[in-house]
């Protein structure tokens, strides 16, 4: 295999038209968690024409798809792109929009997808490597956790890998840039619903009721003293309450109110302390105000933490690709989340960041005027070739 240093691979140049038509069939297609059908068939027949042996069904619509190296056994490489969409209009007024209303490739995963393809097309032209690649598609990665299904469903007994890789695009990172470092990359997803029980009564006489609006609306202020008093400066955690509602009508005071919302941090320990604080506060607030808290905190995805070697392999690749000075050793970590942490938290690895170009035209994440950058995707591609090359040790 080889690999040109500081550039595209000669063949992700060549393919570029090709590979552009099937992110735009993607886009146009977008499907949202678990309901991947379309998607997982294009997927697995594209595959299946690589000469690849192609797996699906795992995680209900997930594509699992085996590139063994013709210079015999070696080690074992996972590489994973996500492939939901996201409950969006598209107001991007493309000729490739979305023809599902109200569903939208508003993440990126349209372009993560035909990046992991094309790799997955070059390596199997010549696969010159020792050892095995498992190009992994992964459903539902918003919200619903497809990679902890993949993970609970036998993903690593099935598809046995030593390391797993994954990228994701970062709109106001040049194209032809990455970032990526050891440790944190990105946060840990939890969620909770508060639900502040009092006493109702008629609007005119709250004295003799017990108010559960009066009571939520100081819970809600001291939610922002556990970051700011419990937790240390130098560790991070954000809680934002992102739903509030009670009450039906203007003259009565309700039964209940109810506080939903987020919480992001990095630690174990820090999540752990802030679960505790969070009931803790929640239900001694409501309790002064003569009210009750009840409290459920689900933790949804774990923080997304790098392994020091595997992201010295994946810092290396990039630098064949792009070149030392476009790439970041030391991006900030982002709150977002990202449930490829659960393979991580099962395997060694690295999650990086690929340059998508400006943000123009609010060409954000999860904007309903977002599209992914189609002049990303040979570089995307070629890291991918050149992790497997420095992975395997194939030169």
């Amino acid at each position: 295999m080889t690999v040109s240093n500081c550039s595209p691979h000669p063949r992700a140049t060549e393919l570029a038209d090709e590979f552009k038509s099937w992110r735009h069939h993607l886009h146009t297609h977008p499907e949202t968690a678990f309901e991947e059908k379309l998607t997982s068939a294009f997927l697995a027949e594209k595959l299946a024409s690589f000469g690849l042996e192609v797996s699906t069904g795992m995680a209900k619509t997930g594509v699992i798809a085996t590139l063994k190296g013709n210079k015999g056994n070696g080690k074992r490489i996972g590489l994973r792109a996500d492939m939901d969409a996201l409950d969006i209009h598209e107001l991007t007024n493309l000729p490739y929009a979305s023809k599902h209303p109200g569903k939208m490739h508003a993440c990126g995963h349209d372009g993560h997808m035909t990046m992991l393809l094309g790799a997955a097309k070059i390596l199997s032209e010549a696969p010159d490597f020792a050892g095995t690649v498992e190009f992994i598609f992964q459903p539902a990665e918003e919200n619903e956790g497809g990679g902890r299904e993949m993970v609970n469903e036998g993903l690593f007994e099935s598809h046995p890998v030593d390391a797993i890789f994954g990228m994701h695009n970062w709109p106001g990172r040049d194209v032809g840039t990455m970032a990526m470092k050891a440790g944190p990359m990105m946060a840990s997803y939890d969620i909770f619903e508060i639900n502040i029980d009092g006493k109702g009564c008629h609007a005119a006489m709250p004295h003799l009721g017990r108010d559960p609006i009066t009571a939520t609306g100081q819970v809600l202020l001291a939610l922002q003293t556990i970051a700011a008093r419990n937790v240390n400066p130098l560790e991070s955690a954000v809680i934002s309450p992102t739903q509030i509602f009670g009450g039906d009508t203007w003259n009565v005071i309700p039964d209940t109110a109810t506080i939903r919302g987020t919480v992001r941090t990095f630690s174990p320990a820090v999540q752990d302390l802030v679960e505790e604080r969070l009931k803790a506060v929640a239900k001694s607030t409501a309790e002064a105000f003569g009210c009750s808290a009840r409290v459920m905190y689900q933790r949804r995805y774990p923080a997304t933490i790098n392994s020091e070697a595997e992201t010295a392999i994946a810092r290396a690749a990039a630098i064949r690709v792009v070149g030392t000075d476009k790439v970041d050793p030391n991006p900030e970590s982002s709150m977002a989340s990202e449930d490829f942490a659960f393979m991580l938290n099962e395997k060694p690895g690295s999650y990086v960041l690929l340059g998508n170009g400006p943000t123009d035209g609010n060409c954000l994440l999860h904007n309903a005027a977002y599209d992914f950058n189609d002049e990303a995707i040979p570089y995307g591609v070629t890291y991918w070739i050149t992790l497997v090359d420095e992975y395997l040790g194939a030169r």
